[in-house]
């Protein structure tokens, strides 16, 4: 009997270590929104968990690693590529384009991707990054993340620190989904699979906060107003109140940044794609 069990005992742990998932690495290579996973504190403590950590909750074999740059350009990461300590990992994710768009820079166009024009545009910018987590390893799944839509941004800590949506183009013209239709395109030339969060039907800007409080310019009072209304309305940064208190919260916490709903959506569309 007891040299039974001991086989059975045996024949299990085998069976365990056989079947357990090989141990992977995810590098996602950001912005601010990749950044923040590990820095709930600059959120105001408005988020619990980013995308990254809800992925790797429900894939234990996944470890990650954080190469989210506050505020940077998908041009300035290209910029200084071979500066960062990026490393060789089965995964990577790309998630950029947001900061490109809000920044005026040019987005330039597939032609500048394919012909590695440089990082005078966004769309070179691609290029030199792919081409950098290809050196990486040639036989790692690269996934390419495009940009949310996005409300009136206004920092919680700065309120002078604020940006218009993506209801309107930026300074040089060009729409948020210009850049997102781009990083697809991309996706589709190389066959990297692509998660479009800008097309998600979850985080349209209707969606991404509840509402703005500011103040009726006819009454003076403060007030609700949902999307489209808020966007005719201006927000005063010496004087007014924060316009996202915490019962604004819906997709986003700050009409940019994803609150944990928002996270939550964007884990679980990598889900479908990091396996």
């Amino acid at each position: 009997m007891r040299s039974t069990f001991r086989y059975a005992l045996i024949f299990s742990i085998f069976l365990c270590c056989s079947f357990s998932p090989k141990q992977q690495t995810w590098l996602a290579l950001g912005d601010s929104i990749t950044y923040l996973n590990e820095h709930p504190d600059e959120a105001g403590d408005r988020i619990t968990k980013g995308y990254m950590t809800l992925v790797t909750e429900q894939r234990p074999h996944i470890r990650y690693i954080n190469q989210g740059h506050n505020g940077w350009t998908a041009i300035r990461i290209a910029e200084q590529i071979d500066k960062l300590g990026l490393v060789k990992a089965d995964y990577y994710s790309v998630f950029l384009g947001t900061n490109d768009w809000w920044a005026g820079l040019p987005l330039g166009s597939t032609a500048d991707y394919r012909n590695n024009s440089g990082a005078r545009t966004t769309s070179g910018a691609f290029r030199i990054i792919l081409d950098k987590l290809r050196s990486l390893n040639p036989n790692a799944k690269i996934v390419l993340i495009t940009p949310m839509q996005r409300s009136d941004f206004v920092y919680l800590k700065d309120y002078k620190n604020n940006a218009w949506g993506s209801y309107k183009p930026n300074k040089n013209g060009q729409t948020l989904e210009a850049f997102a239709d781009t990083i697809r395109a991309i996706g589709r030339q190389e066959g990297l699979a692509v998660v479009d969060l800008y097309h998600h039907p979850k985080l349209g800007l209707q969606k991404l906060v509840k509402f703005k409080w500011l103040k009726d310019p006819a009454s003076g009072e403060y007030r609700k107003y949902r999307y489209p209304a808020y966007t005719a309305v201006p927000f005063h940064p010496d004087t007014d109140e924060y316009p996202y208190p915490e019962k604004a919260i819906a997709m986003t916490y700050d009409g940019l940044h994803p609150s944990d709903r928002g996270y939550r959506i964007i884990a679980k569309e990598l889900l479908k794609v990091l396996l």
